[in-house]
C-alpha cells in the first residue's frame, strides 16, 4: 500500500512540474529581450549580413533584411514619421521613373497627410504600418502593441478603402523574439534593412552629392534600403541614384516579389555584424 502511494504522489508532482517545464520553454522561446537591429555592411558592393541571431529569428518568423542577393535587384523603403515637404516629390521620381517603393507611416502622418497616402497607393506603392505613436513595441503591453499597429490598419482602411497593410517597419528598429512572433501572429511581415545612413537629421543635411555617395558606395545586390522622407539630400539624389543603378544593371522591385517567394534568401556566410 505504501509503495502503491508513493508512486502515485512521484506521478503527481512529475504531472504537475510538466506544465512548468513547457511555460518555462515557451517563455524562453518567446523573449521579450529587446534588440536593436543592425547590419554590416560589406566593402565593394557586396551584400551586407547582420548578427547570426537576428537571422535566424527573421527566418523562424517570416522577416527580411535582403532580397536575392544573387540578383542585381533592390527595394527602396522610407520611413515616414511627419511630413517634410519632400514627399511629393520623391513620388514624382519615382513616378517618372517607374520605380516601386514602400512608405511606413505614423499615426501622425496619416492624420496630417491623407492626400499623400491616397498618392502612394494610387501610384502603385506599399503602404507600411511603423505603429501609431512610435514606441519601442518590446517595451510596451501585449494590449498597446496591439493598438499601435490596428490603430495604423483600421485607419489607413478609412482613408484608402484598402486592407494590404501586411508590412510592418519596427519602430526605433527594436524587436524580440516575442514581437516577432506577436506580429506575425497579426498577420505582418517585418521588414528590416541593408542599407541606411544617418538621413534624418533635417538640421545637419549635407547635400545631394552627399547622399549620392553614401547609397552608391554601399549598394548591394538585394538591397533593402531605408531612406527617410524629411530628408531634402534624398530628394535631391534619388533621381540620378536611381538613372545610375539602372545604367548598372540594378532593377527596382516591390516588397511583395520577397514577402512571396517561398524561401527568403539569406546571406548566411557573412562574419557576424556589429
Amino acid at each position: 500500500m505504501g509503495k502503491k502511494i508513493l508512486f502515485i504522489l512521484i506521478v503527481g508532482v512529475l504531472f504537475a512540474l510538466q506544465p512548468m517545464n513547457n511555460i518555462e520553454v515557451f517563455a524562453e522561446e518567446l523573449s521579450k529581450k529587446e534588440y536593436h537591429w543592425n547590419f554590416n555592411p560589406s566593402k565593394n558592393n557586396e551584400p551586407a549580413s547582420t548578427e547570426p541571431y537576428f537571422q535566424e529569428l527573421l527566418e523562424k518568423y517570416g522577416g527580411f533584411y535582403l532580397g536575392d542577393t544573387t540578383q542585381k535587384e533592390l527595394f527602396i523603403t522610407f520611413d515616414n514619421g511627419y511630413e517634410n515637404g519632400y514627399t511629393s516629390d520623391i513620388l514624382d521620381i519615382l513616378k517618372e521613373k517607374e520605380v516601386p517603393a514602400a512608405f511606413f507611416v505614423t499615426g501622425h502622418y496619416m492624420n496630417e497627410e491623407p492626400e499623400l497616402i491616397n498618392r502612394m497607393v494610387d501610384e502603385g506603392h506599399i503602404v507600411g504600418n511603423h505603429s501609431n505613436h512610435h514606441p519601442s513595441l518590446p517595451s510596451i503591453s501585449e494590449e498597446r502593441l496591439e493598438r499601435e499597429l490596428n490603430y495604423i490598419k483600421d485607419f489607413y482602411k478609412e482613408i484608402t478603402g484598402q486592407e494590404d497593410m501586411i508590412y510592418l517597419r519596427p519602430p526605433r528598429g527594436t524587436f524580440s523574439e516575442w514581437t516577432l512572433a506577436k506580429t506575425q501572429e497579426m498577420g505582418y511581415t517585418n521588414v528590416f534593412w541593408s542599407f541606411a545612413y544617418v538621413d534624418w537629421e533635417t538640421g545637419n543635411q549635407k547635400g545631394a552629392d552627399y547622399a549620392y555617395d553614401k547609397i552608391m558606395s554601399r549598394i548591394h545586390p538585394g538591397s533593402v534600403l531605408l531612406l527617410h522622407s524629411v530628408s531634402s539630400d534624398n530628394a535631391g539624389a534619388l533621381s540620378r541614384v536611381i538613372d545610375d543603378l539602372k545604367e548598372e544593371g540594378y532593377t527596382f522591385k516591390s516588397l511583395n516579389e520577397v514577402s512571396f517567394r517561398d524561401q527568403v534568401p539569406f546571406n548566411k556566410d557573412k562574419d557576424k555584424g556589429n
